[in-house]
């Protein structure tokens, strides 16, 4: 089955008003493969800016974070509603920074996850190992636990809104990035997973992105590879050569 390959931009806390708008400029200007899904994730703050800005087809916007509770007194969170209110139908959830930062465990991710598709917000759900986990030989075992979590609260109709984004931590931010080999290894034990745990049709139409370090230099062999779907990026998003990183599987 054809995936469609799809590149996100998580920007973190960087931005203002001034550079949001100088990227989604150079993203609506640039000549972007047609046959790539691409979401950008400014801050909260600047959702309503990227979504005014951005007149490119095929690109969209998503949040960093959202609640999995309606409405109501939760000081400084965001509702899968307002998102949908402002046109915004995809957030990040379950990256390392909030899960080893803010405590955030499977089972909060998982829930999270299941709440946002609930309510019509399609899901980058991200999981990856420590450089501890990495060394103990324990990669595998920590991303299908993870996995597991969120099997045991989406349906099968769920995955369809999902996009999975394997962030080894130790390669976040840190200028490392995994292997070729290391990377497709660790997406290919993910879709052997789903193939075993969830079935052979989502197994098959589940992308699977590569996030860590992602860069103009390394994206085009990394995106080479069968069971790499596409990226997270998170430095990069910022910079020019995120189009060089959209049009890397042409």
């Amino acid at each position: 089955m054809a995936r469609k390959f799809f590149v996100g931009g998580n920007f973190k806390m960087n931005g203002t008003k001034e550079s949001i708008k100088g990227i989604v400029k150079n993203l609506n200007e640039a000549q972007l493969d047609p046959n790539v899904e691409v979401v950008i994730a400014p801050p909260a703050l600047y959702l309503q800016l990227a979504r005014d800005e951005l007149t490119k087809t095929g690109v969209e916007v998503s949040a960093q974070n959202v609640y999995n509770k309606p409405n109501g007194a939760f000081t400084g969170e965001i509702s899968v509603s307002q998102l949908k209110d402002l046109g915004v139908h995809w957030t990040i959830l379950g990256h390392s920074e909030r899960r080893t930062l803010l405590g955030e465990t499977d089972e909060i991710v998982a829930d999270k996850t299941k709440f946002s598709i609930d309510g019509g917000v399609s899901v980058i759900w991200c999981c990856g190992e420590s450089l501890q986990e990495r060394e103990a030989g324990e990669t595998i075992a920590v991303i299908e636990r993870q996995l597991a979590a969120l099997a045991a609260k989406v349906t099968a109709a769920d995955w369809k809104s999902i996009v999975i984004a394997y962030e080894p931590i130790w390669a976040i931010g840190t200028g490392k990035v995994a292997t070729v080999q290391q990377a497709q290894e660790v997406h290919e034990a993910i879709r052997k997973w789903l193939r075993a745990n969830v079935g052979d049709e989502v197994a098959d139409s589940t992308r699977i992105l590569y996030g860590g370090s992602v860069n103009g230099k390394n994206c085009k062999d990394l995106a080479k590879e069968k069971d790499i779907d596409g990226f997270l990026v998170g430095g990069a998003s910022l910079k020019p050569e995120f189009v060089d990183i959209i049009n890397s599987n042409q």
